[in-house]
């Protein structure tokens, strides 16, 4: 476990001075992911956002506190769970003071997964929750619809567990208050089911 955390260190230094597509140029720094080695459930996003950027660190915007919010609703402790994203860098387009997000392209999500990889490989999760279609895809290795796959377990490319939900800035982007409402308790309901998948599973020695 000590070999694997400080392997884990050495990789997130490593991806800090990456250049392996052009986003790098574009962002503030790279956001690596954040969690235990070990961690039993690992969450994978798309990309950093505006406020991820700037803190260097993952989900601490608006969709980290929703997600936040529903992972305590779903009995979860974030401190227990390795939270990372797919791209490390924030795809953002400048729109006057503001900066927008910026979907990544095949290209983009491809070079950079050699880092979820890795922290796949040195955490080593049971499961593994990809939030968004983005993050589902890179997992599955071809494009997937998020509607056929939610809630249900799954194997990714290289054979990880893994489950698929949706990501919560699209709580966020949901039309009226209705709308927020179901996909926050579908996110919720998804998560639920992800810890009860987890603890059916034998602890890893």
């Amino acid at each position: 476990m000590a070999a694997a955390k400080a392997e884990l260190a050495k990789v997130a230094m490593e991806a800090k001075s990456c250049t392996r597509c052009p986003l790098y140029r574009i962002a503030t720094q790279t956001v690596f992911g954040e969690g235990p080695v070990g961690a039993r459930l690992m969450l994978v996003g798309e990309q950093p956002g505006d406020q991820e950027d700037l803190a260097g660190k993952p989900f601490v915007g608006p969709a980290g506190r929703t997600l936040d919010r529903a992972l305590a609703e779903a009995g979860i402790d974030r401190s227990r769970v390795y939270v990372t994203n797919v791209v490390k860098h924030f795809k953002n387009e400048p729109r006057g003071k503001r900066r927008l997000h910026k979907k990544p392209n095949r290209s983009e999500v491809e070079v950079c997964k050699v880092w979820l990889d890795q922290e796949i490989a040195l955490v080593r999760p049971q499961l593994v929750v990809a939030m968004g279609v983005t993050a589902a895809s890179a997992l599955a290795g071809k494009a997937v619809t998020l509607s056929r796959l939610r809630g249900r377990e799954i194997a990714f490319a290289d054979g990880q567990r893994g489950m698929v939900t949706i990501h919560p800035s699209s709580i966020l982007r949901a039309p009226d208050e209705r709308g927020r409402r179901q996909a926050y308790a579908g996110l919720v309901k998804e998560l639920k089911l992800a810890l009860k998948t987890v603890d059916k599973l034998p602890k890893a020695a």
